[in-house]
């Protein structure tokens, strides 16, 4: 039974409309990017973890945080509640279908600990994260899955400081890619770097 709902959610994410690379549509992006200066970065809490690469989303979620703090645009938050946008990531596995574990705290991490070139993040958090939509403690079980969904990286941008409920909303942007989530360039963070700078210019521009 948990398979087949795993299997039911996952078919809903493939299926839901994303920005593909290669796109040429041009991209509005809401005001409210533009003004956000604060940032919190989130693995999909409806994503497995890979028993052949356990780590990979963990990692993910650490190189777009480290591609942020470079750009030095937006400051990372803790949670969602203080943070302006939230990004929700999630590592491709280059196939569809895979086996996963689910009911895991994918968003816990106690410490965090970053340096860049430039600069140095050191955060702390007890507890289960403000606005998370990973289940409680006592209801988290670890559970094998069949998971179904884009084969590649995905990065999603929420507007943040919603209680918890950014998840609702329609995002301001989606990026879909291989290797969209690579380390050291982090092609998604670049290209939503370029979207903003352009977004700024065009503002500029008008009278």
């Amino acid at each position: 039974m948990l398979i087949r709902m795993g299997v039911l959610f996952s078919l809903v994410l493939l299926f839901t409309p994303l920005a593909i690379a290669g796109n040429t549509k041009k991209t509005v992006l809401p005001a409210y990017v533009l003004t956000a200066r604060t940032v919190v970065v989130l693995i999909d809490p409806n994503a497995g973890i890979s028993p052949a690469s356990p780590l990979a989303n963990k990692t993910a979620q650490e190189d777009v945080e480290k591609a942020i703090l470079k750009w030095g645009r937006l400051t990372p938050a803790l949670d969602t509640q203080t943070a302006d946008l939230v990004i929700v990531i999630r590592k491709g596995s280059g196939k569809i279908v895979q086996p996963t574990i689910g009911g895991m705290p994918t968003n816990d991490r106690p410490v965090i600990v970053q340096q860049t070139d430039n600069s140095i993040r050191i955060g702390g958090q007890q507890g289960r994260q403000a606005g998370s939509t990973q289940p409680l403690p006592q209801d988290t079980r670890p559970r094998p899955q069949a998971e179904v969904g884009p084969s590649e990286d995905m990065f999603v941008v929420y507007e943040g400081r919603k209680d918890g409920t950014f998840d609702q909303q329609a995002p301001a942007w989606r990026y879909l890619a291989k290797d969209a989530l690579h380390s050291p360039n982090v092609p998604a963070v670049a290209e939503f770097r370029k979207l903003v700078d352009e977004a700024e210019k065009q503002q500029k521009t008008k009278p």
